[in-house]
């Protein structure tokens, strides 16, 4: 049997996950409107205080990426694994947004969720019968009547797989970990057929994997059409219309520190134990960053900033004794790294979608060196409108994941004069 550990293309795999968060980015782009086929009117009190309550079913048939030798077939049942199917249950909340949340009405009142996702990939053996429980957007980019053009992010964590094990299930390079990331990002056109019901046709990408916490770490990727159902528990009204104050544009120093873990994987090799190499070592990774951001509009916000990290697997040198992996100590101005970054955030009420494409000023010079340009991707929540919480994903040639990082901040704000 090969060894199913071999370097393989991250690039199908990673390119996917850039292109379904740049997807992501998409809503900050496009002015919301508000034009549900009737003429502006003041709201009352009803409308601008009650929540409506959805239920929803989905289904989805699609088609699997060939990103990795399993999925290709170098699996046990020598088949190529290209189809899957979902089912989805969800409770969607639709508010009308108030003057202390305008950013309902600035991405023109979208449905918020939580949602649990059922998914089989038709080799139960090998991957289970995985299971995902998510938060949701789903947004209009226009509405016409009761037809409406809409995209969809989920962002949750998927349980139930059937990972790699060396002995036990060898050839699942796509899931090294028990739970992975679920990542979907869909566009769809809904219509209301009657007062309290609503179909949606979507089409969606979605992405699984673990961010590199536990190798192998190949991922899925998945294209397929969804049909969707949903139920209003009470009689939807149009929303009335409030009237948006100018933006205040706010300055914000925000200071974060990090924490993660970069696992180091050994299979294959005579001299290290089969389940020894498997669990590998896991490295500490540490950091603090500080950025000075500018908030331009209620759904953009741009900064700049400085990092270092501790990476405890630069330079490090694997002991095998008795079959076992140990780590030889170094010192630790080895792992110091320092960079330098922009950064871009899609802003949603207390939630922000991050991009930050970064440059290393100084790391240690080694044979494995890692490259100078590298890219940090991920989800941050604003608390009281100063402690910030999230995590990130760190990646390099836009290709490879390296490690995520737990992220958690304080930022200092303040409003630029007049």
């Amino acid at each position: 049997m090969r060894n199913p550990l071999e370097k393989h293309n991250h690039k199908t795999n990673l390119k996917i996950f850039l292109f379904l968060f740049c997807s992501l980015l998409m809503p900050g782009f496009i002015q919301a409107q508000d034009s549900n086929g009737r003429k502006e009117e003041k709201p009352t009190a009803n409308d601008t205080t009650r929540n409506h309550v959805f239920l929803g079913i989905r289904y989805g048939f699609g088609y699997v990426f060939p990103s990795d030798r399993f999925v290709e077939g170098d699996n046990e049942e020598h088949r190529i694994i290209n189809k899957y199917q979902s089912f989805s249950a969800q409770v969607l909340f639709q508010k009308s947004g108030n003057k202390k949340n305008l950013w309902f009405q600035a991405y023109n009142h979208p449905y918020l969720g939580v949602g649990v996702n059922v998914s089989n990939f038709y080799d139960v053996k090998e991957m289970g019968i995985p299971i995902a429980i998510y938060g949701f957007i789903n947004g209009s980019f226009r509405r016409w009547n009761r037809l409406s053009l809409n995209y969809e992010i989920d962002i949750g964590m998927m349980g139930n797989w059937r990972h790699f094990n060396p002995k036990t299930n060898p050839y699942n390079i796509a899931i090294g970990a028990v739970r992975t990331v679920y990542l979907d990002f869909g566009i769809g056109v809904s219509y209301r057929f009657l007062p309290r019901w609503e179909a949606e046709a979507y089409f969606g990408v979605s992405h699984f994997s673990n961010g590199a916490m536990k190798i192998p770490n190949m991922g899925l990727n998945t294209l397929s059409p969804h049909i969707e159902v949903r139920y209003s528990l009470r009689k939807p009204q149009n929303f009335g219309k409030l009237k948006m104050p100018p933006f205040e544009k706010v300055f914000s120093l925000e200071i974060t520190t990090f924490g993660g873990v970069k696992n180091v994987i050994s299979v294959g090799s005579v001299q290290v134990n089969t389940q020894s190499g498997y669990r590998g070592i896991y490295f500490p990774i540490a950091g603090i960053r500080t950025t000075l951001n500018y908030q331009i509009t209620r759904k953009t916000k741009l900064g700049v900033g400085l990092a270092m990290t501790y990476d405890g697997s630069t330079d490090a040198t694997i002991i095998v004794d008795g079959g076992n992996m140990f780590l030889e100590d170094l010192p630790f101005s080895y792992g110091i790294r320092a960079s330098i970054y922009s950064s871009y955030e899609l802003v949603m009420g207390p939630f922000s979608m991050v991009f930050q494409p970064a440059l290393y000023l100084y790391q240690k010079k080694t044979p494995n060196a890692l490259p100078v340009f590298y890219q940090r991707i991920g989800l941050k929540y604003t608390l009281a409108h100063h402690v910030t919480f999230g995590f990130t994903l760190r990646a390099y040639r836009f290709q490879v994941s390296e490690f995520i990082e737990w992220n958690l901040g304080y930022q200092f704000n303040w409003k630029k004069k007049r």
